[in-house]
């Protein structure tokens, strides 16, 4: 997987910040284009790995299945982290 890191690294798609790998701007409008196309085709998902995964294929549509899964494994840790302080903030207060 460290190979997959070190890709999405060169691609500008994560940085590395403290050593800490961080997702770019360049990733997160494939992010944002990923979850607009599924949402126009009327794509039933729950589960984060969906967007990455048509991100990412979109991104590099020559890579073998494997590449992509590897990618995908790499990405998916990565944007997790980045997710966690949305997903454990409280709700705001209702009315």
């Amino acid at each position: 997987m460290r190979d997959a890191l070190e890709q999405l690294v060169a691609e500008e798609l994560v940085r590395l910040d403290g050593g800490r790998p961080r997702t770019t701007p360049r990733w997160q409008a494939a992010m944002a284009r990923a979850a607009l196309g599924l949402q126009r085709a009327g794509a039933p998902f729950r589960d984060l790995k969906l967007p990455v995964v048509s991100a990412m294929i979109d991104r590099f549509p020559v890579a073998t299945d494997e590449q992509i899964a590897d990618l995908v494994e790499a990405m998916i840790g990565i944007e997790e982290a980045e997710l966690a302080p949305l997903w454990e903030a409280p709700a705001p207060p209702a009315g």
